[in-house]
């Protein structure tokens, strides 16, 4: 009995299909602080090491990732913060390339850029994955703009109408209310999931962001992916693309998702740091053309299915540099989002808030999900703005007299009503319904 058993055993032994795996490590060559060159390493892009031995504390090992190859070695991103790193120290993978945890019980959560929880509220389990740098659709899968997206927001719900599946861009310069705009979307929205990127802004904001903007019942259909600015560029855009891999997974799933980056501008920097730190010529103020190549990529996975049925509405707030909304990334953007809402600094110096310049600022769907009246209405609401703004020197300084001109006189006794309609309290929520039906019944007789 005992023979047969272990003539089984042995035979069971020799039938499995045990092949040795060999350790693969490299070697530390050099270290600036941010880039990093391994030597005996052949790994994919995109694969993550420690680099280091670590030490009884961990603080003698940082995390690094594979960005590109040159003569011969492995060129890495530092990941962590500072570390007592020495020449040839080991370098082992430790991850493969690109998966992001995704699906309900990421619902409610906050995650960094490397998809680990920061919220204190434990290990995130039961989560799929889908890969960080999406899925390739084709052109023909992605369905029309048609239905609209209730964002709470008056102006932009009877100007400047968003539709599900749209991408659309917030631009505006540093302390105009992209932030105080954005919380205003994510309290109102109608959307089965929102999915939030904080990619490189302050870490107080971050925190004030959680507390004050996604509140309440909103928090519980949440994913927050938060990357500081102190954080590596690696990270940050990690952080873009981990936010996007987790809305297109709900859109797998037939869910209308609202995707909230802040800020695009910053994923376009991290790419700045990146391409410099690889040697990239610097081309149009300061980017290295990769910079400028990556949005594109980011931006077009997001819209709607024809497949699951499901939709990935996206906004993007975008940064312009000293107010210049010829910015580089400022004008790549607009190329390629279905629409842009400007922030005016002169409307927010008078007060007017949220301060949507209505005149530059387009939605290019509007015309396919609103009624023709509606369209009216808002078409004569711009006319009488452009007219005033053309004439408001000489409103001003007094130069023009009344009865001159019909259509400056109807520009000037329609203006208050149009700041009006503009202006909103934080705290406030006007419905889609109202607000058209406010713009009709004001600028829609004749």
């Amino acid at each position: 009995m005992l023979n047969r058993f272990t003539a089984d055993y042995l035979d069971a032994l020799g039938q499995a299909d045990v092949a040795p795996r060999p350790s693969i490590s490299g070697r530390l060559a050099s270290f600036d602080g941010l880039l990093m060159e391994a030597t005996g390493l052949s790994l994919p892009v995109g694969t993550v090491c420690a680099v280091g031995n670590g030490g009884k504390d961990g603080r003698g090992r940082v995390e690094a990732e594979v960005i590109g190859f040159r003569g011969g070695k492995t060129l890495l991103m530092n990941l962590g913060g500072p570390a007592p790193l020495l020449p040839q120290a080991p370098v082992r993978p430790i991850g493969a390339p690109g998966e992001a945890e995704v699906g309900d019980a990421l619902l409610g959560r906050v995650v960094d850029g490397a998809g680990k929880p920061i919220d204190g509220l434990g290990a995130i389990r039961g989560a799929g994955h889908w890969p960080l740098a999406g899925k390739l659709q084709s052109p023909l899968d992605r369905g029309r703009v048609l239905q609209p997206l209730d964002v709470g927001v008056r102006a932009i719900n009877g100007l400047l109408t968003i539709g599900q599946g749209q991408r659309i861009g917030i631009m505006a310069g540093s302390g105009v209310g992209k932030s105080v705009l954005l919380g205003m979307i994510v309290r109102a929205a109608r959307a089965d999931v929102i999915v939030i990127g904080l990619i490189g802004e302050r870490s107080r904001e971050v925190a004030d962001f959680l507390e004050t903007k996604v509140a309440g019942e909103a928090r519980a259909r949440s994913v927050v992916v938060a990357v500081p600015a102190n954080h590596s560029p690696v990270l940050r855009i990690r952080g873009a693309l981990r936010a996007t891999a987790i809305a297109e997974a709900f859109r797998a799933e037939g869910k209308n998702v609202l995707l909230i980056m802040d800020s695009l501008t910053r994923v376009a920097h991290a790419g700045r740091e990146i391409g410099l730190a690889l040697g990239e010529p610097a081309s149009a103020r300061g980017y290295p053309p990769s910079a400028i190549a990556m949005l594109p990529n980011l931006i077009e996975r997001a819209g709607t299915c024809v497949t699951s049925g499901g939709s990935i509405t996206a906004i993007y707030t975008v940064l312009a540099d000293g107010d210049d909304g010829n910015d580089p990334v400022v004008d790549s953007a607009r190329s390629i989002l279905d629409g842009h809402i400007v922030l005016s600094r002169a409307l927010a110096e008078r007060g007017v808030y949220p301060a949507i310049d209505i005149g530059p600022s387009v939605s290019r769907v509007m015309t396919d999900i609103v009624g023709r009246e509606h369209a009216m209405a808002a078409r004569k609401l711009r006319g009488h703005l452009a007219t005033y703004e053309e004439n408001r020197d000489l409103v001003l300084m007094g130069a023009y007299r009344a009865g001159a001109d019909p259509a400056i006189d109807a520009a000037i006794a329609y203006h208050p009503a149009i700041l009006d309609y503009v202006r909103q309290a934080p705290d406030e929520t006007v419905a889609h319904d109202e607000a058209v039906n406010e713009l009709i019944g004001v600028f829609g007789d004749g």
